[in-house]
């Protein structure tokens, strides 16, 4: 199964007063695990960065004016994310931003399925915080090598709370190393042992009729 953990940086909360996406990753997952794939760009947003935006993603309008326009690299991103599930920390956000983006070039908004993390966590972990530093910490994830927030590494970050919100790892069991077509998968000649008798013996036969004989008013004969 195919799934994307999706994140975005904007240059603000609401894409109605004219915030724009600066940041887009989407990191691939096979049956919930990380396949080394990923798609990721910065994003031009035309347009100033407020000082409280920068301080929590680092990117600045000098950097960003540098990168190309959100109507340069809408159909690579969508052509990577496909129909296939998005897994989202806080979804009404992220695709409010990205649809907005969609529609300012006038392409239809996303209708992939949709799995909220904040959503599950909240159901888990009642009445506690759910923000994904919180469920990092609570799940021993590393957040040592996040400086600020970015939408690439916090969709690394995701990934491994995600598969910890649908239940863990086996230790020993990583199916990140197993092939998607079961090209890793090691078909060794083995020996084959011969198959066990199924009919029973004389002797075993004969000791069975005389248990039965034993039995007084059997409920098969009554």
């Amino acid at each position: 199964m195919r799934e994307l953990v999706l994140d975005t940086e904007t240059t603000g909360l609401d894409p109605g007063n004219g915030h724009r996406v600066v940041e887009i990753a989407a990191i691939e997952l096979f049956n919930h695990l990380p396949t080394g794939r990923f798609y990721h760009t910065y994003i031009n947003p035309e347009r100033d960065m407020p000082e409280a935006a920068e301080a929590i993603h680092g990117l600045s309008a000098s950097f960003l004016e540098r990168h190309p326009l959100f109507a340069a690299v809408a159909q690579e991103f969508l052509d990577f994310i496909a129909a296939d599930p998005l897994v989202i920390h806080n979804a009404e956000f992220d695709l409010g931003f990205i649809n907005a983006e969609l529609k300012r070039i006038n392409l239809p908004k996303l209708t992939s399925p949709v799995v909220d993390t904040l959503t599950m966590a909240r159901r888990r972990f009642p009445g506690q915080s759910a923000s994904l530093d919180a469920l990092c910490r609570r799940f021993a994830i590393d957040l040592g090598k996040r400086e600020k927030h970015g939408a690439h590494i916090d969709g690394e970050l995701l990934a491994a709370v995600y598969l910890e919100l649908i239940g863990g790892r086996q230790p020993g069991f990583d199916l990140a190393n197993v092939k998607v077509a079961g090209a890793g998968l090691n078909a060794a000649a083995r020996d084959v042992r011969p198959a066990r008798p199924h009919t029973a013996s004389p002797d075993e036969l004969a000791a069975h009729a005389a248990f039965l004989a034993k039995i007084k008013q059997p409920i098969w004969q009554n």
